[in-house]
């Protein structure tokens, strides 16, 4: 359940080895009416401990860290409460850090140069059921698609096969591009709601589960180039 809808405050965990970062996201995250922060942490090890001690909404995850990094404190903290939801905040944008975390559970990639309002929004988002990814994060996302693909030739699909819309497609495309669901309805003059809808509908035609497995398979599939 979202439990800003049901009015209680969002509780929010934070994870990071910089004690500076940790008292800035502290500042801006406690500033935010709904949010609340109830712990932080500077480790893995100390995350998982936390999460399991504070139970709270959504965890925002560094990466690099002692003891136990970001990514297998992701796994173990979902691991023990599949619900939790996880969001990774880190200046790390290879493929060495985006595809374990993603693999791992995270619900978001977001990097630490976003602004307060952008990784509020973000979080935002990642509560109301989106994954949310920083535009970065989908160019790595493309290379990883491109370098993943077998020498045999790509079975191709066009829209109409499998039942896309010219609407449908294009949001695809601005789904390709990192875009997030307020700014896909901005340049296509629609409704968040109906934004939503059409990304669900494209979920199921597509027989995927999330936003980013749609950009993936956008781009095995022919439907986007890389």
């Amino acid at each position: 359940m979202d439990p800003i809808a049901g009015g209680e405050p969002l509780r929010v965990l934070l994870v990071d080895d910089q004690k500076l970062m940790l008292e800035a996201m502290r500042v801006f995250i406690d500033n935010v009416e709904d949010f609340t922060v109830v712990g932080e942490a500077a480790d893995g090890v100390v995350a998982v401990q936390q999460a399991r001690a504070l139970r709270p909404d959504i965890v925002l995850m560094d990466l690099q860290m002692p003891r136990m990094d970001g990514v297998e404190a992701t796994r173990a903290i979902l691991e023990e409460n599949p619900d939790l939801l996880v969001v990774a905040v880190t200046t790390f944008h290879s493929q060495e850090y985006v595809i374990p975390a993603l693999k791992a559970g995270a619900s978001g990639y977001l990097l630490k140069d976003s602004t307060p309002a952008d990784i509020v929004a973000g979080v935002r988002a990642v509560v109301a059921g989106e994954f949310v990814i920083s535009s970065q994060v989908t160019d790595v996302l493309v290379r990883s698609v491109r370098e993943d693909q077998s020498p045999a030739p790509a079975q191709r699909s066009t829209p109409e096969e499998l039942g896309l819309s010219d609407r449908e497609m294009e949001v695809i495309e601005l789904l390709c591009q990192g875009s997030s669901n307020r700014e896909i309805a901005q340049q296509m003059h629609l409704a968040e709601p109906t934004v939503k809808s059409h990304i669900g509908r494209i979920m199921q035609k597509l027989d995927v589960r999330d936003r980013v497995q749609i950009v993936i398979t956008a781009y095995r599939s022919g439907l986007a180039q890389l």
